[in-house]
């Protein structure tokens, strides 16, 4: 080496041969001696453990040290790193001290260790390719007194790098590991007989940070029973990600205290020959990208410098490791851009000048009907005029409780034109949850096709044909008064009390979402949408006044069509729909009908929502459909925040990888990821999801404590933003990643659900004392239709809780996609340690049946029914192998469909299963109204169904 010892040039090479990985195929150790200028010499040994383990190469370099010595080189061995500086006659003196001890082996035993046991922790980005044997280093100066030693540097920066990593990982108490210098031993590098004090302070606020440090410091000085006491760990038994940081001994210039990181992120504070103190970070490139490690470097000496000017009180809490400036930088990566500059509008107001534009131009296509734009125009003033000749008054909530039809789309534009506010609610739900919503939204009217809704005295029940007919006769509506800031529809989701809670959305957010994606997603007169989803549901209003509002077609899928696969599909081909809206369980039964098919479908947009995406099963739509045919757009939304908030673009790639993202914030719209101090957090730590800006909804209906929870002051740019209960995290691209929930809401097949409300319903039947309801099945990636609600109930004191009864109970006030799939009872429900239930050790769930009915299927038929067509015992045997193969559980001739866990994706693969065996078929709207296997055969062989 033509450079002294000491020179950059000679640390650096030092460096890169220190990191220089070992092929495990190599028959050999490698030696290298680099010789400087200045008479010194370094030597590196390394070895891939297949070939030497950790005892054998320490051997070896003593064989070659004393090989050197006797050779009268100038140069002393040390495996691994500079070990000493040589005499200048080139003779090594008897009287010197002996070698130290030999250091580790080099940095591929490392990572080889690193790539068999190291779990990859979600909060860093994709590791580089070919990333596996290397690390890198960064370098960052910090700030602290003279007065500060080695111990306390070391219990300061660890305290530092577990707020940080706190933060990261949303825990408060984080786990990490800190290598304690070995009095009386010469500072070398780390090998794998070292071990490591596993420290994990408590960052809730019991303690301050003056605290935290001495503690810390106790902990690191107390090194008595290092080997054997269970607050340490041997730097072999690392694995399987327990330690993601690491802090080693303070080092000085020179010294060599690893060859590459122990730990995905190992943290060396260094001296410099001044006494200047400096953090260094060596970080596995398999495991941590260099932007990540540089943004947690600068965070950890930020909370070092803080910490060292910490007065007694300072908790954990008040320490914000971002400055100033990457606050801001965060909000602007949030940030959706400016809306398009629009006027603000009412929905009816943009749909009459749509009518008066193109007026011939077809609206709305329902079956066989073809509504133009000038005639949904004219029946919704008709019937606007018959609500007002019924008393309706401006503001007014009006129910709205129709299956998806004509009827429905020209009763809720009807509502928005008497200047009312629509509250949407689905016959299907049972007529106990109707009515509470009718009594809490402070319904007088409500038009319906139900000849009576129990519990809804003093509301009055308007057919839509009743009101045309008053329509006809009384004056035409006036231009309504209330401006786009007022309510347009209030929808009501489910609620943790066991109230669902209605959502007041303002007309101008409905038109701020439009006006934020048209361009983007190209809305216009030449597309055809599907409205494929109940009214209840937010993803209607998208559907709806999406299409209507830029001119384009909307056709209205029938109930039973919507779940029915097969002819969902065949109706899209039939009217030539180009924009289609799905929750992705929904697409994944469409994506199984489209490839029974040979003629491809027209849609040009598929647009995600209402759950998460799982982009892996994608690649077969993409076979068929590839991007430049046809474009998928994954929306994360809340029906708080107007429908959708985020929009990502999935290409192939996103489902070869599994992506998660979410995208970026749509124009207009502002996403923060915030901790539990409302203080944004770095790029990859999750957090709780907020949303400002114009999609944010007017608040809960007639629930001011909610609403003041859940809707709070933005301070950053003003006006309010929701607390979503999601989590998420931020990318270093500005997009989204959805993580999930922070508290007991789940999303079950597109519906939002909170589980506390299904408990709320189950304790109130009089034979259950206790209940706990859990989201069972199969995970994220996995089946959606094994996805379940389960439910287990602890029996009233004297009373006997029967399973079967207790879920039917539950199911006359709970709609059908909130009723568990099964009830378990137990004696008694099981209870951790802070007596909150103990969901792991929750026994398997029971299927619910009828008692004293035989299990065994019914039947022994193999094939088609060849005999008598009113004798349905050999197609019930088959039906009953069929519901048992799907369901996976016993099937008895008497045993309800449902009640055994079935729902409406197991439906239709009941049906694919019946088709594909040359059964007659199965429609789903008769497994729903004969939901058992004698009741299904006997209507099939009777067509009693229809």
């Amino acid at each position: 080496m033509p450079h002294p010892a000491d020179a950059p040039a000679a640390r650096h090479r030092l460096r890169a041969e220190l990191a220089r990985p070992v092929d495990a195929a190599a028959p050999q150790p490698r030696a290298v001696l680099l010789c400087h200028s200045d008479g010194n010499a370094d030597l590196v040994l390394s070895a891939h453990r297949s070939v030497l383990d950790p005892r054998s190469l320490r051997v070896l370099a003593d064989v070659l040290a004393a090989a050197l010595r006797a050779d009268g080189e100038t140069a002393r061995a040390g495996a691994g790193g500079r070990s000493s500086r040589g005499s200048s006659s080139g003779q090594l003196s008897s009287s010197e001290p002996a070698l130290p001890p030999p250091v580790a082996p080099g940095s591929a035993l490392w990572q080889t260790w690193a790539a068999a046991d190291y779990v990859q922790h979600p909060g860093w980005a994709t590791p580089e390719s070919g990333a596996a044997d290397r690390t890198a280093v960064l370098r960052t100066a910090l700030t602290t007194g003279p007065a500060l030693g080695p111990t306390d540097v070391s219990a300061s920066l660890a305290v530092a790098a577990a707020l940080v990593l706190g933060r990261y990982e949303g825990q408060e108490r984080p786990l990490l590991a800190a290598i304690t210098p070995d009095p009386g031993r010469p500072p070398r590098a780390l090998g794998a007989h070292d071990f490591a004090t596993l420290l994990a302070p408590d960052l809730s606020g019991a303690h301050d940070l003056p605290t935290l440090v001495t503690s810390a410091r106790r902990q690191l000085r107390d090194t008595s029973q290092r080997c054997d006491a269970p607050g340490y760990l041997a730097l072999t038994e690392r694995a399987g990600g327990r330690v993601l940081v690491g802090l080693l001994p303070e080092a000085s210039e020179g010294q060599v205290p690893c060859h590459s990181a122990p730990f995905p992120l190992t943290l060396v504070p260094r001296r410099d020959p001044d006494g200047g103190l400096w953090l260094e970070t060596h970080h596995r490139l398999l495991d941590v990208d260099p932007d990540s490690a540089r943004r947690f470097t600068h965070h950890v000496a930020r909370a070092y410098e803080a910490i060292a000017a910490a007065t007694p009180g300072t908790r954990p809490g008040d320490l914000d490791p971002l400055d100033r400036e990457e606050r801001e930088r965060l909000i602007a990566m949030g940030a959706g851009g400016t809306l398009p500059p629009h006027p603000p509008a009412r929905i009816d107001a943009l749909f009459m000048a749509l009518a008066t534009a193109c007026p011939d131009a077809i609206a709305l296509v329902y079956e066989d009907e073809r509504t133009t734009y000038a005639r949904l125009l004219r029946r919704a003033r008709q019937l606007a005029a018959g609500l007002l000749a019924q008393g309706a008054r401006p503001g007014e909530h009006i129910g709205v409780c129709l299956e998806r039809s004509t009827d429905l789309v020209v009763t809720l534009l009807a509502v928005l034109l008497a200047d009312g506010v629509y509250v949407p609610m689905d016959p299907a739900y049972p007529a106990a949850r109707l009515a509470d919503t009718a009594r809490d939204a402070g319904l007088r009217l409500l038009v319906t096709e139900l000849p009576e809704l129990p519990g809804t005295d003093g509301i009055r029940l308007l057919p839509p044909a009743a009101l045309a007919k008053a329509g006809a006769t009384a004056p035409m509506p006036p231009a309504p008064g209330r401006g786009p800031d007022e309510a347009a529809y209030i929808i009501y989701t489910s609620g943790s009390t066991g109230r669902p809670k209605g959502v007041v959305v303002p007309h101008r957010n409905v038109v701020a979402l439009l006006e934020a994606t048209r361009t983007d997603l190209a809305l216009g007169p030449q597309d055809v949408w599907s409205l494929f989803h109940s009214s209840a549901f937010d993803f209607s209003v998208w559907e709806i006044w999406g299409a209507l509002l830029t001119g384009a077609r909307l056709v209205v899928v029938p109930y039973w069509v919507s779940r029915s696969p097969d002819e969902f599909h065949a109706l899209l081909a039939k009217e030539g729909v180009t924009l289609l809206s799905q929750t992705p369980s929904a697409f994944g039964q469409l994506v199984e009908a489209d490839l029974r098919q040979d003629a491809l479908l027209p849609v040009r947009l598929v647009v995600f929502g209402g759950e998460p995406l799982d982009t892996a099963p994608l690649s077969r739509w993409f076979d068929r459909y590839p991007e430049s045919r046809c474009r998928l757009v994954n929306m994360f939304g809340i029906t708080e925040t107007t429908v959708h908030v985020t929009a990502q673009t999935v290409w192939r790639r996103h489902a070869l990888a599994g992506s998660r993202s979410v995208g970026r914030t749509l124009p207009g719209w502002q996403v923060y990821v915030l901790d539990a101090h409302g203080r944004p957090l770095p790029c990859g730590a999750p957090g709780e999801i907020h949303v400002a800006g114009a999609g944010v909804a007017t608040g809960y209906w007639n629930r001011p404590e909610l609403t003041e929870q859940r809707f709070v002051p933005d301070p950053f740019l003003g006006g309010l933003m929701y607390r979503s209960g999601d989590r998420g995290r931020l990318r270093p691209d500005g997009s989204l990643e959805h993580l999930g929930r922070l508290d007991s809401q789940v999303k079950v097949r597109g519906f939002r659900i909170e589980l506390d409300e299904i408990r709320a319903v189950l304790l109130d039947d009089p034979s259950v004392r206790f209940a706990t309801v859990v989201l069972g099945g199969s995970g994220p990636g996995g089946d959606a239709a094994e996805v379940r609600i389960d439910a287990y109930v602890v029996p009233a004191e004297g009373a006997e809780a029967d399973p079967l009864e207790v879920r039917r109970r539950a199911a006359r006030t709970l709609p059908e996609f909130m009723v568990p799939a099964g009830v378990t009872v137990l004696a008694s429900l099981p209870l951790t340690v802070n007596g909150k239930v103990d969901v792991a050790r929750l026994p398997a769930p029971e299927a619910a049946r009828p008692r004293n009915v035989p299990t065994a299927p019914p039947g022994t038929g193999s094939g088609p029914s060849s005999g008598n067509p009113g004798d349905t015992t050999d197609l019930a045997g088959m039906l009953a192998r069929i519901w048992q193969e799907v369901l996976g559980v016993p099937v008895g001739p008497q045993d309800n469909f449902f009640e055994l866990g079935g729902n409406s994706l197991y439906a239709v693969r009941v049906a694919a299963a019946v088709r594909d065996r040359g059964l007659p078929p199965v429609p789903l709207r008769a497994l729903y109204r004969t939901p058992t296997v004698s009741a299904l055969a006997e209507a099939l062989a009777s067509e009693s169904w229809q």
